[in-house]
């Protein structure tokens, strides 16, 4: 994995570590700020709910993470596509349900981080 896929990879691991923040510690606290288009009360009744989406991004982010540690280069690339397909997959659901901002928060490092893991770069030396 290329230095640029890996900071990708841990940028998108730590984008999905603060969702995982957010809706599982400040979600009643923070979220009326964060998403002052919502009522204010929505936010309590809704935290379990939030607090499990944050479960949700905490294990995609555990996912990222570990493959930074795969030693195998092929299973390396391998785990961290999968982790990113399902982010990617994830922002695009919400781009379609929630607000587009969403693919480009979420789906947009996703993508890149696939492109970087899939597209070589440079000419290969012999």
């Amino acid at each position: 994995m290329s230095i640029f896929a890996r900071i990708m990879v841990a940028l998108v691991a730590v984008l999905h570590l603060y969702i995982a923040w957010f809706g599982i510690f400040a979600w009643q606290a923070q979220g009326p700020a964060t998403f002052p288009d919502l009522p204010a009360s929505l936010f309590e009744p809704t935290t379990a709910m939030a607090a499990n989406q944050g479960i949700y991004n905490l294990c995609l982010a555990a996912g990222l993470i570990w493959s930074l540690f795969i030693r195998d280069p092929e299973w390396q690339r391998k785990v961290a596509s999968g982790f990113l397909l399902f982010v990617a997959t994830a922002g695009i659901f919400g781009a379609w349900r929630v607000s587009p901002d969403i693919a480009l928060v979420q789906a947009g490092p996703a993508v890149i981080g696939l492109l970087l893991l899939w597209v070589p770069m440079g000419k290969k030396r012999r």
